[in-house]
């Protein structure tokens, strides 16, 4: 366990923020731009050889450094400390998924609202030809905007591998609950011994969609083998009724146990929950809908009426755009843009010319 002080190559450690199946992770300051980040110390036991461990994490650190999306935590660094490889990422305060869902799960509009966001990284991801290999709802954190962030993008190759081998031994060299609650997300090709790719990715999609919104796993078990075991060989029960017959639907396609009988690709998953949130959620039982529906015709009569009544006063009026001016000419300034309290100022998130996310104020005199 690294001290509070020690030194990180150029972070200087913090606090420790917790400790997960791939090593250790904690909060440290980066002394150059004075910024906090994420220290993550990989764990000696998801290495085989060191120095092709090391080789290895330089070339994925890399490559997941490339990603550029607001839902993928960004890799800013990476090196070596008592024999031990790092990685400094950007640090993302706020809790995980796994810890905002409730008992009885989220309300299917959030979940589809998140599920599109985590789509939309994987397709970015998969499309430079990065799989992440163990997505899970502790490796996404929800930050202050309520925005969901993948954590640990390419790196956890090693880890899946040595889990997949794990679940056919009779005995087990690592913590058996851990290598369970990473076996649930597991997709049947990876636990028979095949390689991850982007349709593994949909099926952990999948059995995210599937906890959002029940609350529960889609694949329980009291150990690795029955949790391996469900996978290979049960169906998962059928998510409660008031949730969106479309939405079970892609639920359970990304869960067919034949990868070519899922989605092909995850902007295929992102445009249909997209549709859905266009679409108003049934998220109500049929009997409350069959008293509330003519009280909203009645309602919808009155804003008719209303409008017809003000569209008939005010249609001399004509209606012109005062004034139109460019704020910014960033890539991807559009993020995130708000007004400072007295309407003066524009702040809004957009990467500098390494990439690196920072926020922007613009007068907007």
């Amino acid at each position: 366990m690294l001290a509070r002080g020690q030194a990180v190559g150029p972070y200087t450690v913090v606090s420790i923020i917790g400790t997960g199946g791939m090593g250790t992770v904690y909060l440290a300051r980066d002394e150059r731009l004075g910024r906090q980040v994420a220290i993550k110390i990989l764990n000696a036991t998801t290495a085989g050889d060191a120095e092709q461990n090391r080789r290895r994490l330089v070339r994925e650190a890399r490559a997941a450094s490339s990603l550029n999306h607001p839902n993928i935590c960004h890799i800013y660094d990476v090196g070596e400390t008592g024999g031990q490889p790092w990685i400094a990422m950007e640090y993302v305060e706020g809790p995980t998924l796994q810890a905002i869902i409730p008992r009885d799960g989220l309300p299917p509009r959030t979940v589809a609202r998140i599920g599109a966001q985590l789509a939309d990284a994987l397709a970015h991801a998969h499309e430079r030809g990065l799989v992440h290999r163990d997505l899970k709802s502790v490796n996404v954190v929800c930050d202050r905007e309520s925005r969901p962030k993948i954590l640990d993008f390419g790196l956890a190759a090693p880890l899946a591998r040595v889990l997949a081998e794990q679940v056919t031994r009779a005995d087990l060299s690592l913590d058996a609950e851990r290598i369970a609650g990473t076996v649930a997300y597991m997709a049947p090709e990876v636990l028979r011994g095949g390689e991850a790719d982007e349709r593994s990715d949909l099926w952990s999609l999948g059995v995210l969609l599937y906890e959002m919104l029940s609350g529960s796993l889609p694949f329980p078990g009291s150990g690795t083998y029955d949790v391996a075991a469900a996978i290979l060989e049960r169906t998962p029960a059928p998510l409660p009724a008031p949730i969106p017959g479309a939405l079970s639907r892609l639920v359970m396609r990304l869960l067919e146990k034949d990868p070519s009988a899922r989605y092909r690709r995850a902007d295929e998953v992102k445009a249909v929950l997209e549709s859905l949130l266009d679409d108003e959620p049934v998220s109500a039982p049929r009997r409350a809908r069959s008293v509330v529906a003519p009280l909203a015709m009645g309602a919808v009569v009155l804003v008719v009426v209303a409008g017809l009544t003000w569209w008939q006063l005010a249609r001399a009026r004509p209606i012109s755009l005062g004034e139109e001016r460019l704020v910014s000419t960033f890539d991807g300034s559009r993020r995130a843009p708000s007004y400072s309290p007295d309407g003066s100022m524009l702040a809004f998130a957009a990467p500098d010319a390494k990439g690196v996310d920072q926020i922007w104020v613009t007068s907007l005199a």
